[in-house]
């Protein structure tokens, strides 16, 4: 769509005392605090499982070892999608516009457009973290209580709890039970508590608290106290303000791949002496391995 004189008559004479809209202040990049960000060089990766062994089995005398053989599990695809947008000015909207806000800061206002579209995207793998509509390799959602594996089903779902302390501890006694896809136990740790800014002040009180919160009980805190309590990454792209999830040292969970960094391009049209401007850039979101996140979508 073209921006003419019409699209923003104020500007064409003096007298406007002043603008606003377009230099609000960004929050800081939330998606690098949640998923794994590598480059890319294709036009898709792949992430694939390999199982490793099973329990040793126990050798009678003189007799032969047991062979065990490993393999491959859900192979993940990232494909990388090009994002982008633009405008055009006709040349008269800058030759009458007697300002300098609205046309020195489109481009600012463009770059807010893209840092919120991949903020979107991201945050989406979350907001559809309990829809078997969107399935990862493994054929469920990324948060579920059935996660195929060659050593069995494994959960990485919370039961349906807002957030609380016992939830929390309920989580992360769920996380200490994780195995590997043979079905061996795994140390897995909570590094982000990943939840809506406005769950942000009963976090604090339930992480940062010396004494259980919410009790006339003088219990200590034990999340805090054992050292466990992780950093709080407060996303305003999340479609659900009850549900919360931590996010585990697993390697290979949520993961973003950057095929191309956002570019900023400007170029005149001979014909109409309109003036284009576009920025684009080229990424995929996703996660390979379950266990690096465990969630609950609240009540």
């Amino acid at each position: 769509m073209l921006i003419t004189r019409a699209a923003h008559p104020t500007t064409l004479w003096p007298g406007v005392k002043s603008f606003f809209g377009l230099t609000y202040e960004k929050w800081e990049p939330l998606y690098t605090q949640m998923f794994d960000e590598q480059t890319s060089d294709k036009a898709y990766e792949v992430v694939s499982e390999a199982t490793g062994f099973g329990m040793a089995k126990r050798k009678s005398e003189g007799q032969s070892i047991e062979y065990d053989t490993d393999g491959e599990g859900p192979q993940s695809r990232f494909t990388n999608v090009t994002y982008g947008l633009g405008y055009i000015v006709s040349r008269e909207e800058i030759e009458d516009d007697q300002y300098t806000y609205v046309s020195q800061n489109r481009a600012k206002a463009l770059s807010f457009s893209m840092q919120a579209t991949k903020e979107t995207v991201h945050a989406n793998i979350l907001n559809r973290a309990f829809d078997n509509n969107y399935a990862g390799a493994d054929g469920v959602s990324l948060i579920n209580t059935s996660h195929p594996t060659r050593g069995g089903l494994q959960s990485n779902k919370v039961a349906d709890a807002d957030l609380s302390e016992s939830s929390i501890e309920d989580a992360f006694k769920l996380m200490w039970g994780a195995k590997n896809a043979r079905g061996l136990p795994i140390v897995l740790r909570a590094t982000k508590l990943v939840i809506h800014p406005s769950e942000l002040f009963n976090a604090t009180r339930i992480l940062k608290s010396t004494m259980r919160v919410g009790t006339a009980n003088n219990d200590t805190n034990a999340i805090r106290a054992m050292g466990l309590a992780p950093e709080v990454v407060a996303n305003p792209y999340l479609s659900d303000l009850d549900a919360w999830f931590l996010i585990t040292n697993a390697p290979n969970g949520l993961m973003t791949f950057k095929r191309r960094a956002i570019e900023l391009q400007k170029a005149d049209d001979f014909d109409t002496e309109n003036v284009k401007a576009k920025a684009t850039e080229r990424y995929s979101a996703g996660w390979a391995d379950p266990r690096a996140i465990f969630g609950s979508q609240g009540i």
